[in-house]
């Protein structure tokens, strides 16, 4: 067996492997052997066909199946051996391979194009300047931040008049052109509702106020902007018959009730952070804001990492590729989306590529290392992620380790893990090589850079 290796330019080349009857014989011998030994055929005992008929009927396909095994080890082989940075998978040759006969032959050459990485050093100085932004956090984000927790222990009370939100119960009743309960009308005893939520300001306005027992007229369709949803619910009828109520209707209010936010108290410091974690509601402020400056440093973090990924581009400037190969490869990979595809979307290839290729170095240079722990714990860090924009902080490890086992059963999750994983780990080794130019700035100054982005 031969494999030999000849540049046609910096980044493409010729790879030839010859494969000779010795290198293969044994194989496709042993390969023969174990399938007689399962084969069942008329008029034989199993495991006893003879072995020239199975040479004869299937010495061909396993011959064909050997040679193309030995054929993909020995490729990949030489290319490790030899560490050979090649971009996709290698492609036959279409001018110069000759036509494979498993009928005639018994030596065998094939002949690849190799699509190569091109070459490119990058080294990190204080001469690069990259922005980071500190996200300011604010006395309004902390303090609503402590109203959603407090809400958690609130409740609803009985109150004697009507605010904002308050929801009310009460009986509804149809009215007739005079103003008079309607015979036969539409009539709820318990009706509920949360007048705020009306679409008409006047319609809103009518409750501004009430009180237990008052009676109250207004007019549903208009309060609800004929939304037939909302006044079939209301009302406990069918939406084709809700849209056809206009009337006025009476409402003599019962119950209004509101709800209370909950003291800030050491129940709710415990089941934010943990038992005795905190003691205070000065450290019960100070860790919220921790809190959400640990998910604003993440955020900066990930837009650190997009400026980053543009300065290093612009650094090391347009790479030479073999387009014309790596087009071939990625209609190759992408056979049922026809050449248009591949037009469409392989400047954008390239771009990634080349971040790719420049990640991959500085990976290298910094000596970054993923393991099965690292990977676990970033599964804990996205789930815990997960729950704290619900509030919940304090999350018990078991459930951590059960929702990060379930995502890494997934390969997808797997592969996004590896990657954050890598990033993250990156973030942390180049921001002390480059100069950070920092800048505080709002969140909603941040959020509208990714704005103008898109």
């Amino acid at each position: 067996m031969n494999v030999s290796l000849q540049n046609n330019d910096k980044v493409s080349a010729l790879l030839t492997v010859k494969i000779e009857k010795a290198d293969y014989q044994d194989r496709v011998q042993k390969a023969l052997k174990d399938l007689r030994h399962k084969a069942q055929m008329p008029g034989f005992r199993p495991g006893m066909v003879p072995a020239g008929l199975m040479k004869k009927m299937y010495g061909k396909q396993v011959t064909a199946d050997e040679v193309n095994k030995l054929l993909s080890e020995t490729l990949y082989k030489y290319i490790q051996d030899n560490k050979i940075n090649i971009l996709g998978e290698p492609m036959i040759n279409q001018e110069k391979q000759s036509q494979i006969d498993f009928d005639t032959q018994e030596e065998f050459e094939f002949t690849f194009d190799i699509a190569l990485a091109p070459e490119f050093k990058l080294e990190l100085s204080k001469e690069d300047k990259v922005d980071y932004y500190h996200i300011d956090v604010t006395d309004e984000m902390v303090e609503n931040q402590v109203k959603m927790y407090a809400q958690r222990n609130g409740k609803y009370e009985k109150v004697d008049a009507y605010e904002a939100n308050d929801m009310m119960k009460g009986i509804l009743a149809e009215l007739d052109e005079n103003g008079s309960v309607k015979e036969g009308g539409i009539q709820v005893e318990d009706a509920v509702m949360m007048p705020q939520y009306m679409k008409n300001e006047e319609q809103k306005a009518i409750f501004n106020g009430a009180k237990v027992n008052d009676v109250l007229v207004f007019n549903p369709a208009t309060a609800w902007d004929n939304n037939e949803a909302e006044l079939a619910s209301l009302l406990k009828i069918e939406k084709a018959a809700a849209a056809e109520v206009k009337a006025n209707f009476s409402y003599q209010v019962t119950e209004i009730t509101r709800f209370v936010a909950g003291d800030l108290n050491q129940e709710i410091f415990d089941q934010v952070f943990g038992k005795d974690a905190v003691k205070s509601e000065e450290e019960f402020r100070a860790r919220v804001k921790e809190g959400i400056q640990a998910q604003f440093a993440m955020d900066s973090d990930y837009k650190f990492l997009i400026d980053f990924r543009k300065a290093m581009m612009e650094k090391v400037g347009k790479l030479e590729f073999p387009d014309a190969l790596l087009k071939r490869i990625m209609q190759a990979n992408n056979a049922d989306k026809g050449e248009q595809f591949v037009e469409e979307n392989y400047d954008k290839s390239i771009e990634e590529l080349t971040w790719h290729l420049i990640k991959e170095q500085l990976v290298e240079a910094n000596q970054i290392k993923v393991d099965n722990d690292d990977v676990t714990a970033m599964a804990k860090e996205a789930t815990k992620a997960q729950f704290a924009q619900y509030g919940m902080m304090n999350v018990p490890d078991e459930l951590l380790d059960n929702y990060a086992k379930e995502m890494l059963k997934k390969k997808e999750s797997v592969d996004g893990l590896v990657n954050r994983a890598v990033e993250t780990k990156l973030i942390a080794a180049v921001k002390p090589q480059v100069s950070l130019v920092e800048q505080t700035v709002s969140i909603e100054d941040f959020n509208k850079m990714f704005e103008q982005k898109a």
